[in-house]
């Protein structure tokens, strides 16, 4: 299991949403890329990188810092928020990321996204973003919340050429409250698509209880910018996980 430390990004700053809340930032005051230098230098080699103005506003607006971090890091790079069409996909691959999430325009244009997914110049480059609260998938920067089950849309997207479905439980983002193991195993046996799982990440051993779900990554944010959880011992506990595995 890869651990994928988190920076989210609004008004060029690094912070965190409580329960995916705009009205709700913590703002760490830190640039983007000495972040990602300090996450690189314990030893990450993902970054799951998120531009909460794209995500907000419609139109990703962060490539800039996203090229930026690639470059002076030289981290592999799951970059979304505002990816709504080919353009941006393009535009996010340009600057370096090794793969692109997408999320609202995958939900309200399936035809679109099934079409994306297939075209071989993005084999395995796309992961779909699933973000909910209470199992009900929520959309546009999660400002906008839907009647649909998240697991309906995992089992349809089951044998696609996808990257990782990067599931998002909302309702703990932020809070420290420890992710949603049973939704997250559910989903996970839903699809033969690798998952992501991100939110509520609080300990050690909630990064030993991801590990047994054999889930593809863990994101984790507030929980390593406000020390609860040391990223060297995070990445100690996945390598671990991976070593018995194999």
């Amino acid at each position: 299991m890869d651990i994928l430390p988190a920076i989210d990004l609004l008004e060029g700053k690094c912070v965190r949403l409580v329960q995916g809340r705009y009205d709700r930032v913590i703002d760490y005051e830190r640039d983007p890329v000495e972040v990602a230098e300090s996450f690189r230098e314990a030893g990450a080699t993902w970054l799951h990188v998120i531009d909460l103005d794209g995500a907000r506003d419609g139109v990703a607006a962060n490539f800039d810092a996203l090229h930026r971090i690639i470059e002076k890091t030289g981290a592999k790079v799951q970059f979304g928020g505002g990816i709504r069409d080919q353009g941006a996909i393009r535009a996010a691959l340009d600057a370096g990321a090794e793969r692109v999430i997408v999320g609202t325009r995958a939900l309200e244009d399936p035809d679109w996204f099934r079409r994306v997914v297939h075209d071989p110049a993005n084999a395995d480059r796309i992961c779909l973003g699933l973000d909910a609260r209470l199992g009900k998938l929520a959309t546009r920067g999660w400002t906008h919340e839907t009647e649909r089950p998240a697991a309906d849309i995992a089992a349809a997207v089951a044998d696609w050429p996808l990257a990782t479905i990067v599931y998002t439980d909302i309702g703990r983002d932020g809070l420290l409250l420890g992710p949603n193991i049973e939704a997250i195993r559910s989903l996970a046996s839903l699809s033969t698509v690798p998952v992501t799982a991100s939110g509520g990440v609080t300990d050690l051993e909630d990064v030993r209880r991801l590990c047994a779900l054999n889930l593809s990554g863990a994101v984790i944010g507030r929980a390593i910018y406000e020390g609860a959880i040391e990223l060297e011992a995070a990445l100690s506990i996945a390598a671990q996980g991976a070593a018995r595995r194999s």
